[in-house]
């Protein structure tokens, strides 16, 4: 059994790779010998982390608009086109909109919902072929949708968007995963807490008030990120589907 968490030889794809949760994956995934492709909306990033995960690895950034159909085709396409087979596909790529219930405009409720929920969708749908091609009984492939504890419970933040499309992930992920077990393919879910990111960089300035409602006491490491993510691509995992993994230092468990 010490072969329980070894991902060598795998191949993953990583949406919103190139920083945050999905660069700390794609690192952990790299370091851990997977051929790791990364893609975001950004090329000079995308590029820099490239390069740098390069150093360790494999890692291939492709650029792409994954908030359109179109984007998300011309993505689907690229690693088509590249890869016969696909172990791994990290949904992580997505948005975030805050305004008052008073003020909060259609655009910021379209914007969230398409990237965070309906490309998510669509992208797995456009690489199905690629992960039943790898699939097998004892080594399903795995899909990895990236929820968040604002889907489980309430967040203080006025994010109306961001908190449904999140729930609507960690439901939907559950009946794909019903429905795509029996191509031996996992879908599970990880629900982080709050990690150092873009999307949270406004909020670090009160940090320390911040990890007082954390039970553990600290922010979300990077590999806290990568484990959470090579656990559930891994031999450990392979029969759990359907699952919310949560990883937030407790913050759930006290709400």
């Amino acid at each position: 059994m010490k072969d329980l968490f070894n991902l060598e030889g795998k191949t993953a794809v990583v949406t919103g790779g190139s920083r945050g949760i999905g660069g700390m994956i794609a690192r952990g995934f790299v370091e851990n010998g997977v051929k790791t492709y990364i893609t975001s909306r950004k090329e000079e990033e995308l590029r820099a982390t490239e390069a740098e995960l390069n150093e360790l690895g494999t890692c291939i950034g492709i650029p792409s608009d994954l908030s359109t159909q179109q984007g998300v085709e011309a993505f689907a396409a690229a690693i088509a086109e590249r890869e016969a087979t696909l172990d791994i596909l990290i949904n992580n790529a997505g948005a975030s909109w805050g305004a008052s219930i008073d003020e909060f405009p259609e655009k910021g409720w379209d914007k969230i919902m398409d990237l965070n929920v309906k490309s998510l969708f669509f992208l797995t749908q456009m690489l199905l072929p690629q992960l039943r091609a790898a699939a097998t009984p004892e080594d399903p492939s795995r899909v990895v949708n990236i929820g968040s504890i604002n889907g489980l419970t309430y967040s203080a933040l006025q994010n109306y968007s961001y908190t449904a499309s999140k729930a609507a992930v960690h439901h939907m992920s559950r009946q794909m995963a019903a429905d795509l077990a029996r191509d031996n393919v996992n879908v599970n879910i990880i629900a982080p807490g709050f990690f150092p990111s873009k999307m949270t960089a406004h909020m670090l300035e009160h940090e320390a008030e911040m990890v007082k409602h954390i039970p553990r006491g600290r922010l979300g490491s990077p590999e806290d990120a990568a484990g959470a993510a090579i656990f559930l691509c891994s031999r450990a995992s392979a029969w759990v589907t359907g699952n919310t993994l949560v990883v937030d230092g407790g913050q759930v468990a006290t709400a």
